[in-house]
């Protein structure tokens, strides 16, 4: 079972659940608008073997949601300041969606703190041109997984929403949870998203403007592409066959958050590529 735990900086609070029994570390990023719980079941196949610590990203969850500075510059400092306080000086860090992108880019500049990169279905890897943020409010509007966000009218209504969404689909009962850990109440009454609408504008302007890719990245990496995800094509993938240098791409059912609908043959996935790792690194 995961302990939620905390760790404060000058810069910022950092909310995030640990499964302390494994020696090997390993890193689990959830993307835009999620939050650590997303991770539970993973979390818990691996925790055997694994020292395994999701995080609240910064303007998610219980962690702290400034009103500015969601770069991936500040993400990452979070992220390593984790590190530090956990005493990991690398780890395997696993990125979905948005953070997939920072993973890459973290891999980037500052390569020493990896000891392999799982891209879980990452979006947006190249750097766009200023005049797409005219469509952001378009984005914003149209993308499904934002209506999570509210605000409703009321809790009923809110769920009723969240039913409609692909990382729900099945309403299990974890997936229950991670929905209703996601909202507040106001003191007006209605219900809201905790990740907020500075953190999603300002994770956009980062992830669309700024390139995951300029040089060639030595990490081993596996790349998760569900089926029903939003890398379906080669055009998508040549850019990570391209820059990538150690990389494995694997097909798991499911859609883009198949680590909540069909877990199984990702948690497989995910432990099948860390544990060889490890055993070839003893090996060595």
């Amino acid at each position: 079972m995961a302990v939620r735990q905390s760790l404060s900086t000058s810069e910022i609070q950092l909310s995030y659940l640990e499964w302390n029994q494994g020696k090997e570390p390993v890193l689990l990023l959830h993307g835009l608008a999620d939050h650590a719980l997303v991770w539970s079941i993973l979390g818990d196949d691996l925790a055997d073997e694994f020292h395994v610590v999701a995080p609240d990203m910064r303007g998610h969850g219980e962690s702290s949601k400034p009103e500015k500075d969601y770069s991936f510059e500040s993400a990452i400092a979070d992220l390593e300041a984790l590190m530090d306080h956990l005493g990991w000086q690398s780890a395997h860090i696993l990125g979905h969606s948005w953070t997939g992108k920072l993973a890459a880019i973290w891999a980037r500049k500052n390569p020493q703190r990896f000891r392999s990169m799982i891209l879980v279905d990452p979006i947006f890897i190249w750097k766009f041109p200023s005049l797409v943020k005219l469509t952001f409010p378009i984005l914003y509007q149209v993308l499904p997984f934002l209506k999570g966000m509210g605000p409703f009218a009321t809790y009923e209504a809110a769920v009723a929403q969240a039913k409609l969404l692909n990382q729900y689909q099945g309403w299990t009962p974890l997936q229950q949870q991670i929905f209703q850990e996601s909202l507040m109440q106001k003191a007006d009454g209605t219900w809201l998203s905790k990740f907020t609408v500075a953190a999603r504008d300002g994770i956009f302007d980062e992830v669309m403007l700024e390139p995951g890719f300029v040089s060639a990245i030595d990490l081993p990496t596996l790349f998760i592409q569900p089926e029903k995800g939003v890398n379906r094509f080669d055009w998508q993938l040549q850019p990570y066959k391209t820059f990538l240098k150690n990389l494995q791409i694997c097909q798991v059912p499911g859609n883009h958050w198949a680590f909540l609908v069909e877990p199984e043959k990702f948690n497989q996935t995910v432990r099948t590529f860390l544990t060889k790792l490890c055993h070839d690194t003893k090996r060595t």
